[in-house]
């Protein structure tokens, strides 16, 4: 997203009253309450988050912490939490909430489980960048991922998603990456989404449709005996087309 997009959310975001959440305080003591809720709420088996102190109420202090980004050393409001790789456990803590002015949340290549929460996109309104990738993620995609109004990119890759893509995704109108392989989906894709989007953003979803079509993904990703019939009936075909005429010539050329 353009750089004076990014600045625009985050001045709105600077600007919110703390009553958007009945129980917030200044900007910094919701960012510290993320942050604190996120140490305790998950499981970090290789101590990735036993560095993160808030002793320091300096300003900009929690811009130091690790996976942590603030919009400058000076400003004290986090815009994104990079956590990927991190061996976190445990599910998506509701106490990402208080960080509510992030636009980059990247929780990819660990080990949460439990659903996606439907009130994501209202914890983080202004969130551009989502991955969730690589976790042990399971249940459907919140239809209510569509209230991300601004987001960019978003990756559920790699997961144990269930169930249909929900219509709703095709109000995403700023969306420009799409990942959703690798999944357990069911069902038609959006026509919207099959069409602005490549056949990789849906791979590996054996039941997952084309729209229309009827003909499952599964064919194409994952199924090699699909792939060996496919071979077959185009090798059975070209001989019915080209044989006759093989024939001939090879008859002609010994007489």
């Amino acid at each position: 997203m353009p750089y004076l997009v990014q600045l625009l959310l985050l001045t709105v975001a600077l600007t919110l009253p703390t009553s958007v959440h009945p129980q917030s305080g200044t900007p910094r003591e919701d960012d510290v309450r993320c942050l604190e809720g996120l140490k305790t709420s998950l499981g970090d088996p290789d101590g990735r988050l036993a560095s993160w102190t808030f002793s320091n109420t300096s300003a900009g202090a929690i811009c130091e912490i690790s996976g942590v980004s603030c919009w400058s050393p000076d400003e004290s409001r986090i815009i994104a939490l990079s956590l990927s790789g991190f061996g976190l456990t445990g599910a998506i803590p509701s106490e990402l909430q208080f960080c509510s002015a992030i636009t980059t949340l990247d929780l990819s290549s660990n080990r949460l489980g439990g659903q996606i929460p439907p009130a994501l996109c209202d914890w983080l309104p202004f969130v551009v960048n989502l991955d969730l990738s690589g976790n042990q993620l399971s249940g459907p995609i919140p239809a209510e991922l569509a209230n991300c109004k601004f987001i960019n990119s978003l990756k559920l890759s790699a997961n144990s998603l269930s169930g249909k893509i929900p219509a709703s995704l095709v109000l995403l109108g700023h969306l420009k990456s799409l990942d959703l392989s690798n999944n357990n989906l069911d069902g038609d894709i959006p026509p919207k989404l099959a069409a602005s989007f490549s056949a990789d953003a849906f791979a590996d979803n054996p039941d997952l449709v084309e729209p229309h079509s009827g003909f499952n993904l599964g064919v194409l990703f994952g199924r090699p005996e699909a792939a060996a019939a496919i071979a077959f009936v185009f090798g059975f075909v070209g001989t019915l087309f080209f044989g006759p005429s093989i024939i001939r010539r090879v008859a002609g050329r010994s007489c």
